[in-house]
């Protein structure tokens, strides 16, 4: 079986977007508020710090320079190899979920500048199938890389997901492996690659790439985990400690870097990428100090 046994490359459709509601209602203080402020606020409660979740383009706008992003691989769309049904058909649910996104994948992909940086992006939106993974999503980041090496640059995948994309079974499953093996090429490449975790990152995405990065960030209060916690309590039959598989616990325990508030990512990732992304050699060589090395009149 090929890779177009997997996905497909669809011609380009007009999306489709939601209007939100006047008034929303924080699920952690429960203050009611103007959908205004807290848009205004990166989506985070004024009150209590809440982040609420957002979709992919609303995370581009936020971390990319304003006009800088280019998106690529818009027209890859899932295929159905294993004809599976459950409920409904797995070509019908994609379909439904494209029609409330405006995108045939939970993934998009594409070249942007942060804080003047150059590179190369990755997110996911929940919004589509609980941002689970499949093949168009593991191609994606595996192009994203080859992309990232050609051209010297760095990697950013902003992770918004259930886990692998059961309707695809093993050829999901794959890709935890696929995208993997790309990412230490790009580790050989000597290129940062910069993994941040939102809410919520679980399942066979926090297994794979979401976790290998060389700085692992996350917002505060995310979902961050493999199993679902009633799995895993009827599994060693016992209760779970306070905060279990939230970022704050995961960075107590040394699982991930940092902790940033999404109105600080955009500098945070920014500062980063100058730090990490090697710079030329004669940045390197030891200048010689003043009255050595010339002569003077």
């Amino acid at each position: 079986m090929g890779l177009s046994d997997l996905f497909k490359i669809r011609k380009s459709q007009p999306s489709t977007t939601q209007k939100p509601s006047h008034w929303v209602k924080c699920p952690s203080c429960n203050a009611l508020m103007y959908y205004k402020e807290v848009q205004n606020r990166f989506n985070v409660c004024p009150k209590c710090g809440y982040h609420f979740r957002i979709g992919a383009q609303e995370r581009i706008k936020i971390l990319c320079d304003e006009g800088s992003f280019i998106e690529y691989d818009a027209n890859l769309e899932p295929v159905d190899p294993l004809k599976f049904v459950d409920k409904k058909s797995y070509k019908k649910r994609v379909e439904e979920n494209r029609k409330k996104t405006g995108r045939p994948s939970s993934a998009i992909s594409g070249e942007c500048t942060i804080e003047g940086t150059p590179t190369q992006i990755v997110v996911f939106d929940f919004a589509f199938m609980g941002g689970s993974l499949g093949s168009v999503e593991g191609e994606k980041i595996v192009r994203a890389v080859q992309r990232a090496i050609e051209k010297r640059q760095p990697l950013v995948i902003v992770s918004a997901s259930g886990g692998a994309r059961m309707q695809e079974s093993t050829f999901s499953l794959m890709q935890m492996s696929k995208t993997c093996a790309a990412l230490a090429k790009l580790h050989e490449a000597k290129l940062p690659y910069i993994s941040v975790l939102t809410d919520p990152t679980m399942g066979g995405v926090s297994a794979s790439f979401a976790m290998i990065g060389d700085i692992i960030m996350a917002e505060p209060g995310a979902l961050i985990g493999f199993a679902g916690q009633r799995v895993i309590k009827q599994t060693i039959g016992a209760d779970l400690p306070e905060g279990f598989q939230r970022s704050e616990f995961l960075l107590e325990h040394g699982l991930i870097d940092m902790i940033v508030d999404r109105p600080q990512m955009k500098r945070t990732i920014g500062d980063l990428l100058k730090i990490l992304l090697p710079g030329p050699v004669d940045a390197l060589e030891p200048q010689p100090e003043q009255g050595q090395g010339e002569e003077h009149d």
